[in-house]
C-alpha cells in the first residue's frame, strides 16, 4: 500500500505539484493570442444557444443547448461553494480577481478542445455521437497513439467515474446529514435508485434531465447571491476595491500576498471549471450541430457560467458579509459559505444550501458516469463491460455517500486528472492548427 501511495504522491508532484498550472495557463494565453482573442469576438453568439433549440435540428440528437447545460451540471459543483471559500481563505479576497482573469483564458481553450472534440467524433449504436480526447487522440494522431488514448480512458474513468462520484455521492450524504438529520446510507440508497434509473437511460435521459435541473440550480444559486448583493449594494464598491488591492499587492490580507492570491485563484479557478482537462469535450462531442465550431463556441459560455457567475456568486456572498475574517482560517470551506448565507438571510439559508449542493453534486455525478462511460467505449465496444460499469458507478456512490469521509479518494483520482489534463493538452497542441483551419472555416 505505501508502494501505490508514493507513486500516486510522485504523480501528483509531476502533475499539479508544479508543471500542470503553469501548461494550463501559457497554453490558454498561446491559443488566445493565436485565435485573435476569440473568446471575446463570439462572446455574443454563445449566448444565442439558450434561446431555444433549431428548428431543423433532429429531435432525436443531443442538441447544443442540452450538451451546454450537462458540462455546465459537471463543471459546477463543490469547487464553486467549498472551493472558492478556500480560495478567499488561503489567498485572500484577490484570489477571485485571478479566477476571472483564468476563467477568460480558459474559455479559449475549452473551444478549441470541445471544436476538436466535434470534428474527430463518431456515431455510436444508437444513433448519438460520440467522442472526446481519447477519440481525436486515436482518429487525429493516428494509430501509434493508441496506446496514449488507452492511457487517457483509464485515467478519466478512475478520476471521474469512480473517484469524484464518491466524493460528490459523500458532499451530498453529509450535506443532508448536517442540516436535516438523515443518515447517511438513508441518502445514499436514494441517490443511488435515481443514479441508476437515469444512467441507465444513457445520454438522451441525462441530457433531458440535465436540461431541467441545471437551470433551476444555476438560477436560484445567482439569484439568491443578487438578492445578497443588492441588499448589500452600499458595500459592493469597497468589496471590488479590495478584491483588485489585493490581486496586485497593494493590499495584503494573507501571508504570501499577491503570490498566494494568484496561486489560490488560479489553482481553484482551473479545478471548477476544468478547461484544458478534457472532460467538457466527451460531452461537446454528443452535440448534433451544423459546423464544429459551433459546439466550441457554445462551450466557451460553460466555462462562463462556472467561473464568472457562479464563483462569484460565492465570493460575494462570502466578501459582502461579516463571518470572513481576512488572514483567519477558523471557518473555511462549505462552512465559511454556510454561515455567511446565514448571516445575510437567516437560518433558513443553511437547509437552502443543502438543496443546492444536492443539485450541484447530483448534476456532476451524471456528468462523471458520462465521462467514464465514452472512455469505456475507447477501450471495448463490449456491452456488458457498459453494465458492469454502470453498476459499479451506482455502488461506488452509493459507499461514498455511506463513509463518513471519502476525501481519501483524492490520493489517486487528483493525480490521474493530473496526468490526463497532460496528455489532453499535448493532444490539443498537436492538433490546434486543425482548430485554427476549422476557426478560419
Amino acid at each position: 500500500m505505501e508502494l501505490i501511495t508514493g507513486v500516486f504522491t510522485v504523480l501528483e508532484n509531476l502533475t499539479w505539484g508544479w508543471s500542470l498550472i503553469p501548461i494550463l495557463v501559457i497554453f490558454g494565453l498561446f491559443m488566445t493570442i493565436v485565435t485573435g482573442f476569440v473568446q471575446i469576438r463570439y462572446f455574443g453568439r454563445m449566448f444565442r444557444v439558450l434561446l431555444g433549440r433549431d428548428p431543423n435540428a433532429d429531435p432525436n440528437q443531443i442538441s447544443a443547448r442540452e450538451a451546454l447545460l450537462v458540462s455546465v451540471g459537471g463543471r459546477v459543483g463543490g469547487g464553486n461553494i467549498a472551493g472558492v471559500a478556500v480560495a478567499i481563505t488561503l489567498g485572500g479576497p484577490g484570489a477571485v480577481f485571478w479566477m476571472w482573469a483564468i476563467a477568460l483564458v480558459g474559455m479559449c481553450t475549452s473551444l478549441v478542445e470541445c471544436t476538436l472534440a466535434q470534428v474527430y467524433k463518431t456515431t455510436a449504436g444508437d444513433g448519438t455521437f460520440r467522442g472526446g480526447p481519447a477519440a481525436y487522440i486515436r482518429r487525429g494522431l493516428g494509430a501509434r497513439y493508441g496506446w496514449l488514448a488507452a492511457v487517457y480512458a483509464v485515467c478519466l474513468i478512475g478520476s471521474f467515474a469512480f473517484g469524484f462520484n464518491a466524493f460528490q455521492g459523500n458532499t451530498i450524504a453529509g450535506a443532508v446529514n448536517d442540516s436535516l438529520g438523515i443518515e447517511r446510507l438513508w441518502t445514499g440508497i436514494f441517490l443511488a435508485a435515481v443514479t441508476g434509473v437515469i444512467i441507465y437511460g444513457g445520454i438522451r435521459r441525462i441530457a433531458k434531465v440535465a436540461d431541467v435541473v441545471v437551470p433551476v440550480m444555476a438560477l436560484t444559486y445567482i439569484a439568491v447571491a443578487l438578492l445578497i448583493i443588492v441588499m448589500n449594494i452600499g458595500e459592493l464598491p469597497r468589496v471590488l476595491r479590495m478584491i483588485v488591492a489585493n490581486a496586485f499587492g497593494l493590499e495584503e490580507a494573507v501571508g504570501g500576498g499577491m503570490g498566494a492570491a494568484i496561486a489560490q485563484g488560479l489553482r481553484r479557478g482551473l479545478f471548477s471549471n476544468e478547461a484544458g482537462l478534457g472532460s467538457a469535450p466527451n460531452v461537446a462531442a454528443t452535440a448534433d450541430v451544423h459546423h464544429p465550431i459551433s459546439q466550441g463556441i457554445t462551450q466557451s459560455l460553460s466555462v462562463f457560467i462556472d467561473t464568472i457567475l457562479i464563483c462569484s456568486a460565492t465570493a460575494f456572498v462570502i466578501l459582502l458579509g461579516n463571518v470572513y475574517v481576512p488572514g483567519a482560517q477558523d471557518v473555511s470551506g462549505i462552512a465559511l459559505t454556510q454561515q455567511s448565507l446565514v448571516s445575510h438571510l437567516g437560518s433558513w439559508a443553511q437547509y437552502y444550501l443543502t438543496f443546492s449542493v444536492f443539485l450541484f453534486a447530483f448534476s456532476s455525478i451524471m456528468y462523471n458516469y458520462y465521462l467514464g462511460e465514452t472512455a469505456l467505449a475507447e477501450l471495448t465496444k463490449s456491452t456488458l463491460s457498459t453494465h458492469a460499469l454502470r453498476a459499479a458507478v451506482i455502488v461506488v456512490v452509493l459507499l461514498g455517500a455511506s463513509a463518513p469521509g471519502a476525501t481519501a479518494v483524492f490520493f489517486f483520482s487528483d493525480p490521474l486528472m493530473g496526468l490526463l489534463a497532460l496528455v489532453n493538452l499535448m493532444a490539443v497542441l498537436m492538433l490546434f492548427p486543425v482548430a485554427m483551419r476549422v476557426l478560419q472555416d
